[in-house]
């Protein structure tokens, strides 16, 4: 199938003036496609019936150095308003019928930032123009870099859907790569990545913008108890900038994984302020008085499950461990640090046992997300701002 669906590719290659041999000269360096790994997840592993095409078992994919192809999959889905849909393989092999329901949705205003969507296929292109500076390459991720600097908000966040986002979706989301990871794209071409050396001048202004504006906004929807920065909920109010909950799991709470996230964008402005340094170090604190010791959560079998999203033959359970490591919860309670979880009936619980086997399963309620951070990296920013700071 691989061979067949690229020998088609290279005779349209022949057709818009460049031969076969040509087409097949090209040597791409392999690019990275592990930022498309939640929506390639969800799309070959959860079940959606809203999905106008469907994994088939074992659907065949591009490998990494297949560049062309996979660039060209990006261009097959980008919708006519510059964005994606979510929870699509951009590196699947798909057949001739499921390329052409791609193309009959391309008007579709369904595009989301959800599962580190859009910004990823941002990045790949540019990354792929490096290598080869094809002009369709070029107009598609001018679109979608267009489309994240429309979709900011004047306060600087950016909603989990755009455009005419509703519900949770419109508030600003931190959750699943949503901000950070559209901020993180915006600033590397701010800052002048070699892979955005193409991009113009007023584009670059514009990022730069919507980077300082966004900071701001993090800076804005930091948690406070009792007087003290803390870290940050997976959403936040567009007006107050409050915790807000979003799916009925998902309650409004201090969030270590998001916080990590935040603290590592905020660690890479080049000029830091003193209330951007602060909220690094309140940050940190935070997550290092949450760490949970003495416990350790494995993954067991049990009997096989089918639930309307996905099929489970696991349970998860938490036990006693005292030689276990740090870990972290997905979500604490703001004002008392306790570690809490809900199921679909949006039940605060402090225990994992306690919520239905469906969503215990279903959601990585655990995690080691900050270790790294805690351990090498924020010690290593905290010497280089020591060092500046000394520095005449």
């Amino acid at each position: 199938m691989k061979v067949l669906l690229f020998t088609f590719f290279l005779i349209g290659m022949a057709g818009k003036g460049t031969s076969a041999s040509e087409a097949a000269a090209i040597r791409f360096t392999p690019l990275d496609t592990k930022p498309f790994g939640s929506c390639i997840q969800h799309w070959r592993k959860l079940r959606d019936p809203g999905r106008f095409i469907v994994a088939l078992p074992n659907h065949p994919s591009y490998e990494p150095a297949q560049v062309r192809e996979i660039a060209e999959n990006i261009l097959l889905f980008q919708r006519d308003n510059g964005g994606w849909p979510k929870d699509y393989d951009m590196t699947a092999i798909l057949t001739d019928d499921q390329r052409q329901q791609v193309i009959a949705t391309r008007s579709k205003q369904d595009t989301s930032f959800d599962n580190d969507n859009i910004h990823s296929q941002v990045e790949y292109l540019a990354k792929a123009l490096a290598q080869h500076p094809d002009p369709q390459w070029r107009d598609a991720c001018q679109r979608g870099f267009d489309f994240m600097l429309r979709a900011q908000y004047q306060n600087g966040g950016y909603p989990q859907r755009f455009p005419d986002p509703i519900g949770y979706s419109a508030f600003i989301t931190f959750n699943d790569g949503v901000m950070i990871g559209v901020l993180n794209v915006l600033m590397s071409a701010a800052e002048g990545a070699s892979h955005f050396n193409w991009l113009d001048d007023q584009r670059r202004q514009l990022a730069k913008q919507a980077v300082e504006k966004g900071v701001q906004c993090i800076l804005q929807c930091q948690i406070k108890v009792d007087g003290k920065l803390t870290g940050w909920c997976q959403q936040h109010d567009t007006v107050t900038f409050e915790p807000r909950p979003a799916r009925t799991f998902e309650l409004a709470s201090l969030c270590p994984q998001d916080t990590t996230e935040i603290v590592y964008f905020l660690m890479r402005q080049q000029s830091l302020d003193q209330s951007q340094i602060q909220a690094i170090d309140s940050a940190v604190s935070w997550l290092k008085a949450v760490q949970l010791n003495g416990i350790r959560v494995d993954k067991v079998a049990a009997p096989p499950e089918s639930y309307p999203g996905y099929d489970s033959d696991k349970d998860v359970v938490v036990t006693a461990d005292p030689g276990a490591g740090p870990i972290w919860a997905r979500h604490y309670e703001i004002g008392t640090n306790r570690p809490i979880f809900a199921g679909r009936d949006a039940v605060k619980r402090y225990s994992l046992a306690e919520i239905g086997s469906e969503r215990r399963s279903g959601t990585t309620w655990y995690g080691y997300w900050p270790k790294k951070l805690i351990d090498q990296d924020y010690p290593r920013f905290k010497l280089q701002v020591t060092n500046a700071q000394d520095s005449p």
